[in-house]
């Protein structure tokens, strides 16, 4: 895994928190959204790297991806 690649992760998993980020229950769409649309690699990927600290990964995302571990 390149830091090019995670870099680019996160980017868009935070567009995709963005974007969704207005509904009441963003987390629970945002973590639908990388389960049906993301690759196992790509998510395992997403949630190392938040478990290393996760600088610059917006709040929804952050809950998304607790979802996503549950």
């Amino acid at each position: 895994m390149g830091e090019n690649e995670t870099e680019h992760l996160v980017s868009m998993a935070n567009d995709i928190a963005a974007n969704l980020g207005f509904h009441a229950d963003a987390d629970e769409r945002i973590a639908d959204h990388l389960r049906r649309f993301w690759a196992p690699r790509m998510r395992n990927i997403l949630m190392g790297y938040a478990d290393d600290g996760g600088k610059g990964l917006s709040e929804n995302l952050v809950a998304a991806l607790d979802k996503l571990r549950d």
